[in-house]
């Protein structure tokens, strides 16, 4: 069970940068030019944009790139998602307002983040939200289900396997680590689908084989996790 903690993300953090789009490049590249950077801001369009698809197509990723460039350009922005049972109220300070996982939503969230969308549209400034179900389709009160829906809605979709081994194959090349096909293999089967997870799983790899002056192989893999 020691392989579910390389579920978790990216330690350096998720950013624009890091995301590999593959069938999603319209989405980034949407939210790259809305959100701006630090050394061009922009005035961020007030029209919302929802994020949709399965577990893993890179959803929260992509928020969390937009609170980043936001934050570069000194804005903050409020982040509520299903853990957080008990939302605080809008703050007139927030640059945009940030809405993932929304189709677990709770009445009481529910509620928040319909006052937060109201908010957030009355002072011009931006909505982005997440979720695993298109928008007609989410279990929401229709005033906040019908807000979400009328922007700019993209439908992101899972890397396939072999969108995902190219990319740990390059990653793993950029580092000067061999991968052997049997290692891909195993990594792409036995562990999530998410791309960031994987390539954090590269990442705690290629340390622990520095640090056991070892070549990566299966029972490295086996090894590190049960030394974790």
């Amino acid at each position: 069970m020691k392989q579910l903690a390389l579920d978790i993300g990216i330690a350096t953090g998720p950013s624009f940068d890091a995301f590999f789009a593959g069938p999603n490049e319209a989405a980034l590249r949407h939210l790259q030019l809305w959100a701006g950077s630090a050394g061009s801001p922009v005035l961020h369009s007030p029209v919302p944009t929802y994020l949709w698809g399965e577990s893993g197509s890179g959803k929260t990723h992509l928020l969390e790139s937009v609170r980043v460039a936001l934050r570069e350009q000194g804005a903050s922005v409020g982040w509520l998602h299903a853990g957080l049972l008990e939302p605080p109220e809008f703050d007139e300070r927030w640059g945009a307002v940030l809405l993932d996982d929304v189709h677990l939503y709770t009445a009481v969230q529910q509620h928040a983040a319909f006052n937060w969308f109201v908010n957030a549209q009355t002072l011009q400034r931006g909505v982005v939200g997440a979720g695993a179900l298109p928008p007609a389709d989410l279990p929401l009160r229709e005033d906040l289900r019908t807000r979400l829906g009328w922007g700019h809605v993209f439908h992101l979709q899972v890397l396939s396997e072999s969108e995902r081994r190219a990319v740990l194959r390059q990653a793993a090349d950029a580092r000067g680590v061999m991968l052997s096909d049997d290692v891909l293999d195993y990594m792409l089967h036995r562990f999530s689908r998410d791309l960031g997870s994987l390539m954090e799983l590269l990442t705690q790899l290629d340390g622990y084989a520095l640090q056991t002056q070892r070549a990566i192989t299966i029972p490295l893999i086996r090894s590190m996790l049960e030394n974790e």
